[in-house]
């Protein structure tokens, strides 16, 4: 008889459970932490092709402590109440895993976007828009989305752009929703940064030589055999960057209709414009193809990255995987079954609370921007390149020596507002990490780094329910 596996929101729970047991938290605060505090379910009626069509939306928001609340909204044919609800109590224990000072919230609309054309989803997206905000599930204060599955920039400035019309006088209306257009208001950097944090997270593990030890892995990233599953934003911009910038082999890629293998290596840029132009891995002359893509997560690799959906690995599959490290670019991508039995097999995970949150993290840093109503790197750019020019002039002056073109050009560029975004992210992720690790080496009973990061999270906010009380 199949074993039935907790549903996602219980399999999230379960993974703080772990984490509580270990954590000196009273038992009426761990409640505070683990309950949902309200969750808003619309239907609304949009008028498609002179019919009339009811949608249904749901926005649910975790925690509070920290405003806004902040989390995407996924557009999706398979969208529920409890997926919104896990994935939004992630976005709290993600948000205060990496300082991100945010509460934590989701949203999804339950819609096919293939099935509609830009305008009708303009309109549903305006409608949509309408509702949340009506409730008061979305304002730059309290509740700020962001592009998840299924939305993107296009969505996000449809949204802020209806908020705007409903609150004319909100001088910070376009710091509603993060991931817009750079025209928009958005900020370099943010499309790719959930894959970009996925790469400066494993840069990260791959500095410490007792983690890579540990994972039963040696050296760098640079050679490193990675399968990703789903090339979407997040696996395209963590594959191309990975394969690309540190050397590492992108051996399989997994998507919807199948995968693709190539031991030499997958070439993410061209399998990317193949897909734009063809909607499909299929006939990719660069790699052979293999029909049953999920079969593919069970193949022989250093580096498993799943990017797609939760519940990939499952208590079915698990005990068939061979990678040595799985990183979680994507949300509940393992189930708590499959988890405990891959924590058995030595397995090192890195959890999606922390690899995904460069996205939570850069959406912060485009909120900041939104609402200091300035660009970074505007007023100090200008004056570092200044400095960077006299310090090249002292060199030369002091060795009687022209310092080679690059090199002084190097010295005295400025920081533009993608180095800094980038910066930051950077030191993001590598603080994060240590932090979690610091845990995972010096507290008794933490078997494993997911729930060292859960620890970190329910520390932070048992903190601020404590300092600030809980009524």
């Amino acid at each position: 008889m199949a074993v039935t596996e907790p549903s996602f929101r219980d399999s999230v729970n379960l993974m703080v459970d772990r984490a509580m047991a270990v954590v000196d938290v009273d038992p009426g605060t761990a409640a505070a932490i683990k309950s949902c505090a309200a969750v808003l379910q619309v239907q609304f009626p949009v008028k498609i092709r002179g019919r009339i069509e009811v949608f249904t939306g749901w926005r649910a928001v975790h925690s509070m402590h920290r405003l806004p609340a902040k989390g995407g909204i996924r557009y999706a044919p398979y969208a529920d109440q409890d997926e919104v609800e896990a994935l939004a109590a992630l976005m709290t224990y993600k948000c205060a895993i990496v300082d991100v000072p945010f509460g934590g919230s989701k949203g999804a609309l339950l819609i096919d976007p293939s099935r509609y054309e830009r305008e009708e989803m303009e309109l549903i997206t305006r409608r949509f828009t309408l509702e949340l905000v009506r409730r008061g599930f979305l304002s730059p204060a309290i509740n700020v989305p962001a592009p998840d599955v299924g939305t993107g920039q296009r969505e996000m400035a449809w949204m802020a752009d209806t908020y705007k019309h409903l609150h004319p006088e909100d001088i910070n209306y376009v710091a509603c929703v993060t991931g817009k257009p750079v025209h928009h208001g958005g900020i370099r950097g943010r499309v790719e940064a959930t894959g970009r944090g996925v790469q400066y997270a494993l840069r990260e593990f791959f500095r410490h030589p007792e983690d890579v030890r540990r994972a039963g892995l040696e050296g760098g990233l640079e050679g490193k055999r990675i399968v990703i599953q789903g090339l979407g934003n997040v696996g395209y911009h963590a594959a191309k960057f990975l394969s690309e910038e540190d050397g590492a082999r992108i051996v399989a890629v997994i998507e919807r209709d199948g995968a693709l293998i190539n031991e030499a290596g997958v070439a993410i840029e061209d399998l990317y414009q193949h897909m734009v132009q063809h909607r499909s891995i299929r006939n990719f002359p660069g790699a052979r193809f293999e029909a049953d893509g999920k079969a593919v997560l069970e193949m022989p690799c250093d580096i498993l990255i799943p990017a797609a959906l939760e519940s990939q690995i499952t208590l079915d599959n698990a005990p068939r995987i061979q990678a040595r490290l799985i990183a979680e670019a994507a949300n509940g991508p393992v189930t708590y079954g499959a988890d405990e039995i891959l924590n058995k097999k030595g397995v090192v995970i890195l959890p999606d609370a922390y690899v995904n949150a460069g996205g939570v993290t850069v959406s912060y840093f485009e909120w900041i921007r939104n609402i200091s109503h300035i660009r970074f790197g505007r007023m100090q750019r200008r004056h570092d390149e200044l400095r960077g020019r006299q310090f090249a002039d002292m060199v030369e002056e002091a060795t009687g020596n022209a310092l080679p073109a690059g090199l002084r050009d190097s010295i005295s560029r400025g920081a533009d507002e993608l180095d800094l975004v980038r910066s930051g992210l950077d030191d993001t992720m590598r603080l994060a990490y240590q932090e979690i690790r610091r845990v995972y080496l010096e507290e008794a009973g933490v078997q494993d780094l997911r729930t060292a990061s859960y620890v970190v999270a329910i520390r932070k906010i048992a903190r601020s329910y404590l300092d600030i009380g809980v009524y």
